[in-house]
């Protein structure tokens, strides 16, 4: 049970960094506005920006998944820790410097899915 739980929270965060991505990289114009309360001026001059944050959340996606189909159990583990523990800081960062939102809706999230895996690794 612990795993099946540990695997919904681990999923949340990847599919979360799969609609940042999409949205700082692709639909930043169009949705930054409405999701940000910014002015669609100030959405377009960012739009550069927000596309190379849209690609570091690529690469966390990527980490979290190779984490999680590793074949190797430690290869694995260490995607999985390094990936939840990169999220876990940027949600505690762009709480402190941005909105306490953000650690809300990034941080928290991986905070649940690191502290079910090291439960797990406990057992």
């Amino acid at each position: 049970m612990l795993l099946l739980i540990a695997d919904i929270f681990y999923w949340i965060v990847i599919l979360l960094h799969v609609y940042f991505a999409v949205l700082e990289m692709a639909l930043w114009k169009k949705l930054a506005p409405k999701v940000f309360g910014m002015s669609r001026e100030f959405a377009s001059q960012t739009a550069k920006l927000a596309s190379n944050q849209g690609l570091y959340n690529l690469f966390i996606v990527a980490a979290l998944l190779l984490g999680y189909f590793s074949d190797s159990v430690e290869i694995g583990a260490s995607f999985i820790l390094y990936g939840l523990g990169c999220v876990l800081v940027a949600g505690i960062w762009g709480g402190i410097t941005v909105s306490r939102r953000i650690f809300f809706v990034q941080g928290v999230p991986a905070l649940i899915a690191l502290g079910l895996r090291l439960a797990m690794a406990i057992q």
